[in-house]
């Protein structure tokens, strides 16, 4: 491992963390696609399958900041361990109702109730930040791992939900889903020496961490970039099918996520200068060129390619999200304001995913990516119309306003 990397996990417990990190992120990756095959292999209806995938995760949109707002006030261990547990029962009603071919509507019911799954990458990050705080540097570095952390679980995740869902059984993807979600969370809130302060709702600042016009910024352009992911994954099943290899769509997402994963990686190691926000814009620029390359695709190793070379782009921009989420949002709401650019990304993948759906279906495959190109145009769009939201300082004052009102708090009590 690189030296800015070992250095992160010279502070007792961060090994720990990240690794449980790890397994509670694996339902990110898996349970959508999962729940797509499983649809897809039980009823042969990308629509039914895009529109459950869609429904998880604007129910995830709506539940995740408000698990994160109460996590912020409460503390992690308080507040994952029953929101989880909702999101397992959920699970198990969604598996025995496709199983059983139950009438649509119950399929809806119980994938709203997956949408409780909560945002562990955020819950990590909010870890990071509290022991590194007032080290830019080596925060940058911990965002970093966190990223490629990220697209670990999606080179694992599809392989494993695709795979074991097209060669086990239809349900078996979002099963083992479940199972990494409920270790993950066990082991992580067992963890209480690394886990932030809690900030009550009087030491908070009031309302919602969005009020940060710069949030807003990032949450929006989110919405756009989930599109491209949520599109990108259901037209890749649906495109290796029609070529005759529906099990190597786990291969081609992966690769996908394996050029997110090296960049992160390099990106990490990198001293960098000039203005993040900077960074970002062209980030997110890249993602929406690189989306062009698809509407060329004939062949699955043309899409390989193309993917990987999409995928490049992807954890830098994430890694800058989350500092600039870092620099725009008071301490005590900055896991829900990390959050929130996770929702954003629900949303868009909730978008995206049901417009390729029925997209698919109505004219096939390859028209699907489509939807892919205008979302990377519309992410593109919004970043260049909200980047003097991001230029200015970022409000410091009013985060050291709310950290020393903590202070005093805490020294009162």
């Amino acid at each position: 491992m690189p030296s800015p990397y070992r250095a992160i996990f010279a502070v007792p417990g961060t090994k720990e963390f990240s690794a449980a990190g790890f397994l509670g992120r694996m339902p990110l990756s898996m349970m959508g696609i999962g729940v797509v095959t499983m649809i897809s292999q039980l009823t042969g209806r990308y629509g039914l399958a895009g529109a459950l995938s869609a429904t998880m995760a604007m129910s995830a949109a709506v539940l995740g900041p408000l698990i994160s707002r109460l996590v912020d006030r409460h503390g992690q261990r308080r507040v994952l361990r029953p929101a989880s547990l909702v999101a397992l029962a959920a699970t198990a009603g969604l598996l025995v109702c496709a199983q059983q071919r139950l009438a649509d509507w119950t399929l809806f019911v119980f994938a709203t109730g997956v949408g409780s799954i909560p945002s562990v990458g955020s819950m990590i990050r909010a870890r990071w930040a509290e022991i590194y705080q007032g080290s830019p540097r080596d925060l940058h570095t911990a965002y970093a791992w966190e990223s490629i952390v990220d697209e670990a679980c999606f080179i694992v995740g599809p392989i494993i939900s695709i795979g074991l869902s097209t060669i086990w059984f239809p349900e078996a993807g979002p099963l083992l889903a479940a199972v990494f979600l409920l270790v993950g969370v066990v082991w992580l809130t067992s963890q209480r020496s690394t886990e932030p302060v809690p900030h009550p709702r009087g030491q908070q600042g009031g309302g919602s961490a969005l009020r940060s016009p710069g949030l807003q910024v990032l949450v929006v352009t989110f919405v756009a970039t989930g599109m491209v992911f949520g599109a990108v994954d259901v037209v890749t099943v649906a495109f290796a099918e029609e070529q005759g290899h529906k099990a190597a769509a786990s291969l081609v997402l992966a690769v996908y996520a394996l050029g997110s994963c090296l960049a992160g990686a390099v990106f990490g190691l990198l001293h960098l200068k000039g203005r993040a926000n900077t960074r970002w814009l062209v980030g997110v620029c890249a993602m929406a060129v690189s989306m062009i390359p698809l509407q060329l695709a004939g062949s699955l190793p043309f899409l390989a390619v193309a993917l990987f070379v999409a995928g490049l782009a992807i954890a830098p921009t994430m890694v800058t999200t989350m500092a600039l989420v870092e620099q725009h949002v008071p301490r005590s709401e900055l896991t829900e304001g990390m959050t929130w650019t996770s929702t954003g990304l629900a949303v868009g993948v909730a978008l995206g995913s049901s417009a390729a759906g029925w997209v698919v279906d109505a004219s096939g495959a390859e028209s699907g990516y489509v939807v892919s190109l205008v979302a990377g145009a519309l992410a593109a769009a919004v970043a260049f119309l909200g980047y003097r939201r991001l230029s200015g300082p970022a409000p410091r004052e009013g985060h050291a306003e709310d950290d020393r009102r903590t202070d005093e708090s805490e020294r009162v009590a």
